[in-house]
């Protein structure tokens, strides 16, 4: 065994028949892998929240998006004709709807 090994072995022994370290050393390994709320848990929570706020930005940017489009199709009667004709196909009376998909082009 390499020296350092030795060392350490040497520091750990007499520190392992110490009640108190022996209790600590238990608590530590407790809190860290046992417990409800132990570290793994509190590195994976991290995790999903950080993921959890960069869907928060974004749906809080398609959020605005959708007000502005409201508030345009609110104000302005020609923008919500072509919205209604582009996105629900509707026609007026006696007119006829053709539609190219330019990917068949």
């Amino acid at each position: 065994m390499p020296v350092s090994e030795l060392n350490f072995w040497k520091w750990l022994l007499p520190r392992l028949r110490n009640k108190y370290f022996l209790a600590s050393l238990v608590f530590i390994i407790w809190m860290l892998f046992f417990d409800t709320s132990n570290w793994i848990e509190i590195i994976s929570a991290r995790r999903r929240i950080a993921k959890l706020q960069v869907q928060k930005e974004y749906y809080l940017k398609k959020i605005e998006e959708d007000r502005q489009k409201i508030h345009e199709l609110k104000t302005n009667s020609e923008n919500l004709e072509k919205f209604a004709r582009e996105q629900y196909l509707m026609k007026k009376p006696n007119e006829e709807i053709f539609i190219v998909d330019e990917n068949d082009l």
